[in-house]
């Protein structure tokens, strides 16, 4: 059964077949070869207890949140704060993109809604500025990567849900991880700009202030929903409600970018996004129940410890594992998938489930940068009208620097624990 399931798997994959399609199939070919045709009831109860889970009601919420905010004046804002704030440095516009994306992160918990709000208007600026096209979209698609670890986080709420892990501990746990990232980014944008002199924006204190003001709705979004869930006034499920209604106050009748008549087609875009990462979930489950029925997690455990014993060791192939899976698969179908296998193995060497969480979140969000499911890629590129090889050829310096900071964050799990220790979580 096992051969098939992960023949069938890597054969639809190689076809390009939607990951959830894919997973669903794999599942029922498996019962087919094993004869079990009689049994085969089990994959859609699966797939739908998989999804009967009282966090993954943050999901839908937090889609809708994002879809709110995005059509709703928020990331604009927030880009004319990241401007004044940040746009004296090299490369300026670049390193606003990031900056940005880590605001728009804290407030949409998507990759895929980080790209499309910040990298809209930052692409073309960035091109009329001088910034060639495909290295624009490359900024604002590896940027992009901090959708998810900026909290809240839609696969820290996947992962907290397998692994028993308190949500409220992963998204404290994931500040720090997304602070490094925006630096190395930074860093590497400078580096560029040097070379290429791109230009500088000139920034005063007035403006500064006049765009703190402005976006000041949006700033205290996060403090108020993560506020709410620490100060023990909700739960992280929902802080995702109250994220909506915050969104639709701010966006209806505070900067009146969304007028009552366009709200039912934020909130059908918002349905489509949802949908497409609840059918992931349902048939991540069904898989995932089926590796765990047949003892796979065990047995996988069992062979990399009985190769290697040394801790670092184990965490630079879980590292390299999900990196490579992350050419194939989706962030959340990642998780769902490997989490079982790997949580056996963190028990033995040591490793908390909260770093094993952190390290899994951070590598599948960059695994959104490595074609062919580069997600990030797809929609900058889009944005910015060039073509994906060329996008994906200026991603490999931002890529480079995000792997490293990967093996920071593996290897130095205090920057993982910090926060939550200093708030006494752990």
């Amino acid at each position: 059964m096992t051969g098939v399931l992960f023949g069938v798997l890597a054969a639809l994959l190689l076809l390009n077949v939607p990951i959830a399609v894919c997973l669903a199939l794999a599942c029922g070919a498996a019962f087919i070869v094993s004869g079990m045709t009689d049994s085969m009831i089990i994959i859609p109860q699966k797939m739908f207890t998989s999804m009967d889970s009282f966090p993954f009601m943050a999901v839908p919420f937090f889609m809708l949140a994002g879809s709110l905010m995005e059509s709703g004046g928020m990331s604009k804002r927030l880009i004319e704060f990241a401007k004044n704030l940040v746009g004296a440095l090299p490369g300026g516009l670049g390193i606003i993109t990031v900056v940005s994306s880590g605001f728009f992160g804290a407030l949409s918990g998507s990759n895929a809604a980080t790209v499309a709000a910040i990298g809209g208007t930052m692409i073309p600026a960035m091109q009329e500025d001088g910034y060639p096209n495909d290295y624009a979209a490359a900024v604002a698609a590896s940027a992009g990567t901090l959708g998810v670890v900026v909290p809240p986080s839609t696969p820290m709420i996947t992962y907290g849900v397998v692994s028993g892990v308190s949500i409220s501990t992963l998204f404290m746990a994931g500040f720090l991880p997304a602070f490094l990232m925006i630096i190395t980014m930074s860093i590497v944008i400078i580096i560029k700009a040097r070379k290429y002199n791109f230009p500088t924006i000139k920034v005063n204190m007035r403006d500064l202030c006049k765009s703190f003001v402005n976006a000041i709705f949006a700033i205290i979004m996060p403090v108020v929903i993560l506020g709410g869930i620490y100060g023990g006034i909700f739960t992280p499920t929902e802080s995702a409600a109250v994220a909506v209604i915050y969104a639709l106050i701010v966006s209806v009748f505070v900067y009146k970018e969304i007028a009552l008549k366009d709200l039912g087609e934020v909130i059908i875009r918002a349905g489509k996004s949802t949908a497409v990462v609840m059918f992931v979930i349902a048939a991540s489950g069904a898989f995932s129940w089926l590796l765990v029925s047949q003892r796979i997690p065990n047995m996988m455990a069992e062979a990399i410890l009985s190769v290697l014993s040394n801790k670092y060791a184990i965490l630079l192939v879980i590292n390299l594992l999900l990196l490579v899976l992350g050419i194939f698969l989706e962030t959340n179908a990642i998780i769902l998938m490997i989490t079982p296998m790997l949580l056996p193995i963190a028990a033995q060497i040591g490793v908390s489930y909260l770093e094993l969480g952190i390290i899994m979140v951070v590598n599948t969000s960059v695994g959104m940068l490595t074609p062919p499911m580069a997600l990030n890629i797809l929609i900058a590129s889009g944005i910015g009208k060039v073509s994906i090889e060329r996008v994906a050829r200026q991603v490999v310096p931002f890529l480079l620097a995000l792997i490293i900071d990967i093996m920071i964050i593996t290897y130095i799990p205090g920057m993982i624990e910090f926060i939550p220790k200093a708030l006494n979580m752990l």
